[in-house]
């Protein structure tokens, strides 16, 4: 009787509780195998992140390869064990693994042969070499870290393969929701934040909501930051931060981190580059072929039978992309030149303004990187200073000149010279031509200007003196304005009706492609004009 009795009483609750103990002791053990299962990156992915990842030119197309399509996921992986951020910010991991796969997804939708998920792996990379090289991280705090990261892998989040205008000239669902404005940025963003809200993606549900509202303000900051029709408010912008002794807002820092990451193929190493331009160029192509077919009239540069590659990639380099990254590198050596004067005064020595606060995660990352890595003995070492100010190094400057020329030389090769892309030698016959003309009109012009004869006249020779004087010594090579060809030497192309004249199809390229209004060139011109004058009479001066 009472053994039957024993048999059929209730468990006791110390002996439910145990079982339930245990049983959460299991899930927590699968958990933490499914885990580790999700973030394990393949030993050769390891290997080239440790001998590549902090380098310029890194090869993300080989990366790509190597990871079977893969390479966004395991650079934000890569990142985020960097930084710990999957355990600062107790990040699940197969909710990142989850979120990263279906990234990769969205950004496959289209098929692009440019703006797919390997650009989206070459941008994350790239901004993590700018914040790296620069030491620009120890200005971060971690949740700043985390929101760049992030931004730079989704700012092109499922990507149609075509621009802005086209969705505005088709008024298509994604013109009509973002009433024209931003339209794939907009997409970008929200369609990201969309995605994370869903149970098995989302990596930011432990943020504190003060914490949330900040991460999202920066991540929709820096991917609106990408839209080309800002380009030159931005630089303006930066340009006006420069000149004031009060340091840069951090957002507005980080948005042009990305931006010119964004647009820095043409400043890798040429094979880089001009892989990255083909694809860019298939994919204008196909937009073309689509206007044509619904009898729009085609886009700048999407014309497969009338663009000519080596001067649109010439123009690109020396009006978008050069000018960006110069206001770039002053911003961060403006920065870092702040950072180490406020931490100095803080009792701390110059020497030691980066090693005491380095990031403990990536100290601890770096260790096993690869230490013959030129930026690894910046990261390990001091910043170069001149006089009291720090000086980044600038690795790009120097791609960016090669392959100018590269496609300098092609362009004479096919026998396409336009003004952008005259050599010296060229010039004089230039000139030649010019005064040869026998138009009439051409004639009367250089006439008026050269023989003046009334107030007027007197004011626009006196310009041109002051002109000449100013633009003395003005390398072409070096102009910003060399999209437009040398700059204007003769009365004729020094008036203002031919500087219009000679920059018409590039602000038609910009007006109809990036949604840049065609003053807006004209004065980043005369801007860019201006501040080389300043600098040449300074030097002079010297």
């Amino acid at each position: 009787m009472s053994g039957n009795f024993k048999r059929n009483e209730k468990p006791k609750f110390k002996t439910v509780a145990q079982a339930i103990r245990a049983g959460i002791m299991v899930d927590r053990m699968f958990r933490r195998a499914s885990s580790t299962t999700a973030m394990n990156i393949p030993p050769a992915i390891t290997e080239k992140f440790r001998t590549g990842m902090d380098e310029w030119c890194f090869d993300v197309f080989d990366l790509d390869d190597q990871s079977n399509g893969h390479s966004l996921k395991y650079t934000v992986i890569e990142l985020f064990q960097r930084f710990d951020l999957t355990s600062k910010y107790r990040i699940n991991p197969s909710s990142l693994d989850t979120f990263l796969t279906k990234l990769e997804q969205g950004y496959s939708k289209h098929h692009n042969p440019y703006h797919n998920l390997v650009h989206g792996a070459d941008v994350t990379q790239t901004v993590y070499q700018v914040l790296t090289q620069s030491k620009l991280i120890h200005w971060l705090t971690d949740l700043e870290i985390f929101a760049t990261i992030i931004a730079a892998a989704i700012h092109d989040f499922e990507h149609t393969g075509t621009t802005n205008n086209f969705h505005i000239n088709t008024q298509s669902d994604f013109a009509m929701l973002y009433n024209d404005k931003a339209v794939l940025e907009n997409h970008h963003s929200s369609s990201t934040f969309r995605l994370l809200r869903s149970e098995d993606c989302n990596i930011l549900h432990k943020l504190a909501r003060a914490e949330y509202r900040e991460f999202r303000s920066l991540v929709i900051d820096m991917v609106l930051a990408t839209d080309m029709s800002s380009h030159f408010q931005q630089i303006k912008t930066m340009k006006s931060m420069l000149s004031m002794p009060e340091n840069i807002d951090k957002s507005k820092a980080l948005s042009l981190v990305l931006h010119c990451a964004d647009i820095s193929h043409p400043a890798k190493q040429w094979d880089l580059h001009h892989r990255w331009t083909m694809s860019l160029l298939d994919e204008f192509f196909i937009q073309g072929d689509m206007e044509r077919d619904m009898g729009l009239p085609l886009s700048p540069l999407c014309d497969r039978h009338n663009t000519l590659v080596p001067e649109s990639q010439i123009g690109f380099i020396d009006f978008i992309v050069e000018p960006s990254f110069q206001v770039m590198g002053d911003m961060l050596d403006k920065v870092m030149t702040h950072l180490s004067e406020s931490t100095a005064s803080e009792g701390n020595k110059d020497d030691d303004v980066f090693e005491s606060d380095k990031p403990k995660a990536l100290v601890k990352h770096t260790e096993s990187c690869s230490q013959t890595s030129p930026w690894m003995s910046l990261l390990n070492g001091k910043l170069k200073k001149k006089g009291n100010s720090i000086q980044i190094p600038r690795a790009w400057e120097e791609y960016l000149k090669e392959n100018r020329n590269s496609w300098k030389a092609l362009a004479r090769k096919d026998g396409r010279k336009t003004s952008s892309v005259l050599s010296e030698e060229d010039k004089p016959q230039l000139d030649k031509k010019t005064s040869d003309d026998k138009s009439e009109k051409d004639k009367d012009a250089l006439e008026k200007e050269s023989k003046p004869n009334d107030k007027s006249s007197e004011v626009k020779k006196n310009e041109e003196v002051d002109l000449k004087k100013n633009t003395k010594g003005v390398s072409r090579q070096t102009s910003t304005t060399g999209l437009f060809g040398p700059f204007p030497t003769s009365p004729v192309q020094r008036s203002r009706p031919r500087l219009k004249k000679t920059i018409s199809d590039s602000a038609a390229v910009c007006t109809r492609f990036f949604g840049i209004e065609p003053d807006e060139i004209l004065d980043t011109v005369k801007d860019q004009s201006s501040e080389e004058s300043l600098s040449s009479n300074k030097v002079s001066n010297v």
